[in-house]
């Protein structure tokens, strides 16, 4: 009897697992786990889906036109380059399937994004990790390890779960050393948390060649993870390939509804953005009070690092949390099994959890 299979690879594939959101014993624990918006979505885009009801039974504009016009005049991009998808993981895992394959080879840095090889595997191809400098990416470590066969390289910046962020002249420099038939991603899922002025999401590149895709999402700042949104700004030829590979109707009619009205929304943004900000370096301070290493952070998050000593570890931490309703996050996943990362949520949230991990530390 012939035994079905999956094709080569497929198996080694370890599953994406997200963020827990359900804690046993306790009806609605504090979730600081997905880095998502910390102060939820706009209003505007929560009052636009009420008035959807009429209109489920039609398929939603399958070019997604209306929210690229929205996205393109925000950012000051055409909106012909841009593509959208059900969140920019799945621009990424369409432009992986679509460039590489069994044989190539999908370049990331050591502790990026979890999905970069998940994607590889997914399409044939082979994950290549490169290390890291005190975990940022390292440009020169990544140009060596460039191959004939290289055929994606994936920048998250800022990357998740670092936080750690390359200047604009670094990014340059990266795209400068690659050959042109090397893809380079950015994935600029944090854009909006970055308060430094020596920064690229990566636009400016796009339109500076031919191999160049910056990725965005709208399930961080914009809050609207549920509904599952992002988009790809791209040379033409690669925005023509997204959209010869992408599911017809990927995008569905609520999200593209929500994310023109919180585009629209400034108000909104910019208390979120500033709240972020605010309380990200609040947190990272109290947990450096308390002798944790936290390096800087340019996303919704912080990542502290712990201790080897028994009791006193990432995971005894975590362990203590979630005893007090609190989950964050392990990074055992990303080769960090020292370090947990914490999402910046509510002003209610942040000492919550700050006041958790004192009493862990403060334990004899």
């Amino acid at each position: 009897m012939t035994i079905l299979s999956p094709r080569p690879g497929v198996l080694d594939i370890s599953p994406y697992r997200a963020g827990d959101g359900v804690l046993p014993g306790f009806e609605r624990p504090i979730r600081l786990a997905s880095n998502e918006g910390a102060l939820g979505p706009s209003p505007a885009a929560a009052a636009v889906l009420a008035g959807l009801g009429d209109d489920l039974h039609r398929y939603p504009d399958g070019g997604a036109t209306r929210l690229r016009t929205a996205i393109g005049r925000r950012f000051g991009l055409d909106p012909e380059r841009i593509v959208c998808g059900a969140g920019s993981d799945q621009l990424i895992d369409l432009l992986c399937r679509a460039y590489a394959g069994p044989g190539d080879e999908v370049l990331y840095s050591a502790h990026g994004f979890m999905l970069y090889p998940i994607v590889a595997r997914a399409a044939g191809a082979t994950p290549v990790a490169a290390p890291e400098t005190d975990l940022c990416a390292d440009v020169d470590a990544l140009l060596a390890r460039v191959t004939p066969r290289t055929r994606i390289l994936f920048l998250a910046n800022p990357n998740n779960p670092t936080g750690s962020c390359l200047p604009r002249q670094a990014v340059r420099r990266l795209r400068a050393g690659l050959p042109d038939g090397v893809l380079l991603v950015l994935d600029a899922a944090y854009a909006e948390y970055v308060d430094w002025s020596d920064y690229t999401a990566g636009a400016d590149l796009v339109d500076a060649g031919d191999n160049v895709v910056m990725t965005r999402t709208f399930s961080k700042l914009y809050a609207l993870s549920a509904l599952r949104i992002g988009w790809a700004y791209c040379p033409p030829a690669v925005a023509d390939v997204l959209n010869r590979v992408r599911a017809p109707f990927n995008v569905n009619a609520a999200g593209q509804a929500a994310a023109i009205a919180a585009l629209g929304d400034g108000r909104h943004f910019d208390h979120t953005r500033l709240h972020t900000l605010t309380w990200r370096e609040w947190l990272a301070e109290r947990l450096r009070d308390k002798g944790l290493n936290v390096p800087r952070s340019h996303g919704n998050f912080v990542l502290a690092g712990f201790p080897a000593e028994p009791g006193r570890t990432a995971h005894d931490a975590d362990d203590f949390l979630r005893a007090h309703g609190i989950i964050v996050r392990r990074q055992d996943p990303c080769g960090l099994r020292d370090w947990l990362r914490i999402t910046i949520g509510t002003e209610q949230e942040m000492r919550a959890v700050a006041d958790g991990l004192a009493r862990f530390l403060d334990r004899r």
